[in-house]
């Protein structure tokens, strides 16, 4: 009986943090809900799907991730692994493929400045 009351407190948990509500809770508290963090799982098949899916080159891949085009490469040839927050940025991409679209600008529609 107590596992599934901390099962249903975990999920709901997980739904509030879901829905944006303004929850603030230490890992100590969520390990006590019995919820952990998992580290993102990014392997060369995954980061080669996960650029197909945005529709771009290596070298514009490598530009909104701010990195270089050759540590693309070396990714998708598993040479070389991502680490910290760019093995979750590119989990989040695999999730919203177009979630750094506004980081592209079409060419000659930015606002100029009026002298």
């Amino acid at each position: 009986m107590r596992n599934r009351i901390k099962k249903a407190i975990s999920e709901s948990v997980l739904d509030m943090v879901g829905a944006g509500f303004g929850t603030s809770f230490t890992a100590r508290e969520l390990r006590e809900l019995g919820i952990k963090m998992l580290p993102p799982r990014i392997d060369p098949h995954r980061i080669r799907t996960i650029r197909r899916k945005t529709r771009v080159s290596q070298t514009v891949f490598a530009n909104l991730l701010n990195v270089s085009p050759s540590s693309i490469r070396q990714w998708e040839q598993g040479k070389r692994r991502p680490t910290g927050s760019t093995k979750v940025l590119l989990d989040v991409l695999e999730k919203e493929p177009h979630v750094l679209d506004y980081r592209m600008e079409p060419l000659g529609l930015h606002k100029r400045k009026v002298a």
